[in-house]
């Protein structure tokens, strides 16, 4: 029996314009900082090893100049609901534990008391858990502080190799897949076929 959903949040329920807020604090695009950048900054930042002011002067240490506040800025605006996914959250009120299982740094916190905030009922991200996916730590992690089975979780995301790490561990998952609306519909129909008590199809139009 499934008894908690948990959601991938960028570019899963939610869009990520982290690639365009990094060109508009940077002038460069994600690319050409990743040919400069050591790679394992962000993942630490994500886990919470350092400090976001930290990661922004590992950029200022190799000469490039950032802007954070334009970073925000971009970040915030460009953060909204992917169609179909509040509306369906809203329709798992009450049926399953609805969570939020993110490779995502300090700024998971601004979400929680943003768009999220009424639509999980919980928000682990990498920064709580020390660990990021498709890592299996981080699964094990999540499972231990929801204090539930593999077997009684299922696992929503949008990148493949997550979604067979989380099977790896023993929970049911789902690769989301399609544009627009269609990706939501995806979603509902897999629970559905799981068992979760929700309807196949939408009740409402969210064309």
């Amino acid at each position: 029996m499934i008894r908690a959903v948990a959601f991938d949040v960028m570019d899963t329920l939610l869009s990520d314009p982290f690639r365009a807020a990094l060109e508009a604090a940077t002038g460069l695009s994600l690319q050409q900082l990743m040919t400069r950048r050591d790679p394992e900054v962000y993942p630490a930042f994500e886990r919470g090893e350092i400090s976001e002011s930290l990661y922004w002067e590992h950029h200022a240490e190799l000469g490039v100049e950032v802007d954070p506040a334009a970073f925000h800025a971009v970040r915030r605006t460009g953060t909204r609901w992917l169609p179909g996914m509040e509306h369906l959250l809203a329709e798992l009120d009450g049926v399953v534990l609805r969570v939020g299982a993110s490779n995502y740094p300090v700024w998971i916190e601004e979400l929680i008391e943003g768009p999220l905030a009424g639509r999980l009922d919980r928000v682990l991200a990498s920064c709580h858990l020390g660990a990021r996916k498709p890592d299996h730590a981080f699964y094990d992690r999540l499972l231990a502080r929801l204090g539930l089975p593999a077997a009684s979780v299922a696992f929503v995301d949008d990148r493949e190799v997550n979604v067979v790490a989380a099977r790896e561990v023993g929970m049911a998952s789902h690769l989301v897949a399609g544009e627009g609306l269609s990706a939501a519909v995806g979603v509902r129909r897999y629970l559905a076929d799981l068992g979760v008590p929700i309807a196949r199809e939408a009740a409402v139009d969210l064309s």
